[in-house]
Parts: C-alpha cells; sequence; structure tokens
C-alpha cells in the first residue's frame, strides 16, 4: 500500500498548478487549501473559484476536456506553456480520475477560442451545439440527418450566399437556445441549406445556399459539399460554421477556414 501511496504522490509531486474540472465544493475547499494553484474548469463557477476557466461543452472525451481546460488556462494567463499540471476529473462518476501532463503536451486545437474569440457570443455557440448534438442523437423521426449552422458576422455571411426556398425568420425575432425554437431548427432541416444566426443568436435565415470560394479551403479526405462550404464561408467571413454530418453523425466545427473541432453526439 506504501508504493501505491509513493505513486500517486508522484503524480501531484512539485507540479505547478490543479486543474480541477467541474468540482464539487468540498473538492474545491480540500483542494485550494494545498500548496499549488487551483484552477476550476467548469460550465458555471458555483464554488466561487478566484482562477476560473469556463467550459461551456462537458466534452465526453476526457482528452478532449483536458486539452479545452488547457488552452483556456494557457490563454487567460492562469499557467505557462512550461508548467506541469496535475488534472482532476470524471471519467465514470465523480471525480475519480487523476493526470500529470506538461500544459504543451497536446496540440494547440484552437476550440478554446473558438468560443472566446468569436464574434458570437459564447452562449449562442453553444446553444448552437446544444441543438446539433440533440439533432445527431435523435435525428429526424428516426432518421439520421445533415444540418448546418453558422453563427455570426451575419450580414456579410447573407451577402455570400443566396436563397434556396421562402426564409421562415425573416419577421421574427426568435433566437437560439429557446426550446421553441430548436424544436423548429430541427423541423427546417427537412430541406437543404444553412441557418444564418447572428451573433446575438438571433435566427437571421434558414434554408441558405453558401457561396464561398473553395480557393486555400482544406478540409479531410471524405468530407463533401457542405463541410467545403463550412469551412469556406468562415475563411471569408468573422462567423464560426457547425456542421452535422448525414454519412458519419459526427458534428465539426469550422473557424478561419479551418476544422477545429470535432465530435460524436452519441457521446454526449
Amino acid at each position: 500500500m506504501s508504493d501505491l501511496r509513493d505513486l500517486l504522490d508522484e503524480i501531484v509531486d512539485d507540479v505547478d498548478a490543479v486543474c480541477l474540472f467541474s468540482p464539487t465544493g468540498s473538492y474545491y475547499e480540500v483542494a485550494d487549501e494545498s500548496d499549488f494553484p487551483v484552477i476550476v474548469v467548469a460550465p458555471e463557477n458555483d464554488v466561487g473559484a478566484e482562477t476560473y476557466v469556463e467550459l461551456p461543452i462537458e466534452f465526453a472525451d476526457v482528452k478532449e476536456r483536458i486539452r479545452f481546460g488547457l488552452e483556456g488556462a494557457l490563454n487567460n494567463g492562469h499557467i505557462e506553456e512550461e508548467h506541469v499540471v496535475c488534472c482532476v476529473t470524471s471519467v465514470f462518476d465523480g471525480v475519480d480520475t487523476v493526470t500529470r501532463t506538461k500544459a504543451d503536451a497536446f496540440e494547440h486545437s484552437g476550440a478554446y477560442t473558438l468560443f472566446t474569440s468569436s464574434r458570437a457570443d459564447p452562449s449562442v455557440i453553444r446553444d448552437v451545439f446544444e441543438v446539433a448534438i440533440e439533432l445527431g442523437k435523435k435525428g429526424q423521426k428516426g432518421k439520421q440527418v445533415g444540418a448546418l449552422f453558422v453563427v455570426g458576422d451575419a450580414g456579410k455571411v447573407m451577402n455570400k450566399s443566396r436563397p434556396l426556398s421562402y426564409n421562415p425568420f425573416e419577421k421574427s425575432h426568435v433566437h437560439v437556445g429557446d426550446p421553441i425554437v430548436n424544436v423548429m431548427l430541427k423541423e427546417f432541416t427537412r430541406l437543404d441549406g444553412a441557418f444564418v444566426i447572428s451573433d446575438s443568436g438571433k435566427l437571421v435565415s434558414a434554408y441558405r445556399y453558401l457561396e464561398p470560394s473553395a480557393e486555400g479551403t482544406d478540409i479531410p479526405k471524405g468530407l463533401g459539399a457542405r463541410h467545403m462550404a463550412a469551412a469556406g464561408i468562415t475563411r471569408e467571413t468573422n462567423a464560426v460554421s457547425i456542421a452535422l454530418s448525414e454519412s458519419d453523425g459526427l458534428i465539426r466545427a469550422f473557424q478561419g477556414g479551418e476544422l477545429i473541432l470535432e465530435l460524436d453526439p452519441e457521446a454526449y
């Protein structure tokens, strides 16, 4: 047993900071009394931590969850690239996993800045992800569907697209995140075209055919026209695109013409 304790001691020995992912109040109190700087990474700062990184999505993939937290901590100056960090998170139930890693151990994905450096409010991007995740899990009447949401810089996006059909949101003032609106979005995925959403979450249009240039756009092999358009429009505007693939069921987010984040809805 002493050997096991020694091994556990080595994990936290000489670390520069501790990242607590969605901790309970009691866990935070214990950690906060330690000699290490404590960074809370969670959807809400319920424990009143002095150092906090917002986690807009509870990433099912623990590696992606830790990567996001470290990117946020680095971006906000809470840690340095050469720092060794102890990450405390959950895989099954409660806090059950401790990982020791270098702050720069992960290739920078841009997932944190996808939320924090976009024109659109981070909560709007989160709400769109939630719609895409639910749609990816349940589909449309039991059938897998594809969808494309373009978030932010709506005026420029509208100028670089054309209507495929009537715009059901032309005279409305509804916003993504409203449960009734989310149901409407799922219904409208039956027809082709992208949804255009403003910085504040207002539904500007549905059924838009995006017309960005494909020049300079690099997407993984096997992805089709929807993903090419999703990447292209973010290269020519300050929007973020979130695409749900009908073929493989994955959700992919694009910014600046590049694939930034990939999620499996079934993991949520």
